[in-house]
């Protein structure tokens, strides 16, 4: 109170006294009014509606390296937290790491159906104190700007072209052109400045009416699309996820892109959603043309199983196969075997590695260990031996004509 009659006979104002003392021009007027009035300390704070949770944050921020906040809201909110984003960003603004500098770069856009990028990324997680990891499979349409986003154990071109597979299933047809880095699944080399493409990944672009393009070296800005997907999955979709396997991941992933899908795109300021009505996709190809793509050969072991993703599959019947090469075919989490042009049978994928999965009917017909084993032994006979005659000596003498000798007296 002292404060403000000093400044005011300094000739101060009303509205200059509260800017310094930062108070309102209420309060000034009233002490000035009623000098007998004593001015109260500052009110205590009030407790933070974000205070109970600050521990909670700084691990996903500093340990899962979670800096969205509005993924980090959505989770508080379940979590029973009543306040706004604003304070949120406050409190995750200095807890974040710096970022690095970019280059300036011109954005590029693409006509509608045109094209997607495509891309890899590793995605750690903790599995008993073990740090494991599965490669994220992003995919995004240039125009509409629909991303695509699954997960699996490998990244070799029989899994990349199942890959692509269900992303334009997803998006619900196919575009002109495919962009993706210069990774070995796609391109071997450049000849002569001329592309070596890898036979297997050229043949299913070629059948479906594809073209493939890749990236100058070192140049990844050329993709920038599904290259800051990949990373907004990082941050938004990994860090701090919980999942029980990877059908489990992959259900989480699938709804995580219908969400991303139908919010206003920062870039287009439409949903993406509604911007894929205005892109003119091909057809997908129908049947054994599309289906033939999702095949893969494996050889069956000497016991009668076929390994696959890391899962021992056995297979019915007798052992006709074993040593022999399969077809396996993976769709939709559905493991089909054809061996000849003929299907062996079918079984549900499982999502678990180290594991096996014995047939019911895989030894029907097959002979014991112990059996193989007396059956190539050699075997002799024993005959009794033949009877012989007893003859005399003279007898013997009589045929061979000798005559007896004389005996000579002395």
């Amino acid at each position: 109170m002292l404060t403000i009659h000093d400044l005011f006979h300094q000739g101060k104002s009303v509205q200059e006294i509260a800017q310094e003392l930062k108070i309102s021009r209420t309060t000034v007027r009233k002490y000035l009014k009623h000098p007998e009035a004593v001015l109260s300390s500052s009110r205590p704070p009030r407790p933070s509606k974000l205070a109970p949770f600050h521990e909670q944050i700084t691990r996903w921020v500093t340990q899962d390296h979670c800096t969205n906040c509005e993924v980090i809201f959505v989770r508080l909110q379940k979590m029973g937290y009543t306040g706004g984003i604003s304070i949120l960003k406050e409190f995750v603004h200095p807890l974040r790491p710096a970022v690095a500098g970019h280059a300036p770069v011109q954005r590029y856009e693409t006509k509608p159906g045109d094209q997607v990028q495509f891309d890899w990324g590793e995605f750690v997680y903790e599995e008993a104190g073990v740090l494991r990891k599965y490669y994220g499979f992003v995919a995004i349409l240039g125009y509409s700007r629909m991303r695509f986003v699954t997960f699996v154990k490998r990244c070799d071109t029989p899994t990349l072209i199942r890959c692509l597979m269900d992303a334009f299933e997803y998006f619900g047809g196919l575009t002109r052109v495919a962009l993706t880095d210069r990774m070995k699944s796609v391109l071997l080399e450049m000849v002569e400045n001329q592309p070596k493409w890898n036979p297997r990944f050229a043949d299913f672009m070629v059948s479906i009416g594809v073209s493939p393009r890749v990236c100058k070296p070192y140049t990844p800005q050329t993709k920038g699309k599904v290259e800051r997907s990949v990373s907004h999955v990082k941050t938004s979709l990994w860090a701090g996820i919980t999942f029980t396997d990877l059908d489990d991941l992959n259900r989480q992933a699938r709804a995580w892109c219908e969400r991303i899908n139908t919010r206003v795109h920062r870039t287009t300021h439409v949903r993406p959603v509604e911007r894929l009505a205005e892109e003119p996709l091909l057809p997908l190809p129908a049947d054994f043309a599309w289906e033939r793509f999702a095949t893969e050969e494996r050889k069956v072991s000497w016991d009668g199983y076929v390994s696959y993703d890391g899962v021992l599959y056995g297979l019915p019947g007798p052992l006709h196969l074993a040593g022999n090469v399969v077809l396996v075919r993976e769709r939709k989490g559905v493991l089909t075997i054809w061996s000849e042009g003929k299907r062996i049978f079918e079984i549900e994928k499982r999502p678990r590695s180290q594991e096996s999965v014995p047939h019911p009917d895989q030894w029907t017909t097959v002979p014991s260990v112990s059996a193989q084993r007396r059956t190539p032994a050699p075997v002799g006979h024993l005959q009794p031996a033949p009877d012989v005659a007893n003859r005399s000596l003279q007898e013997y003498d009589q045929y061979a004509r000798i005559e007896p000798v004389q005996e000579v007296l002395a």
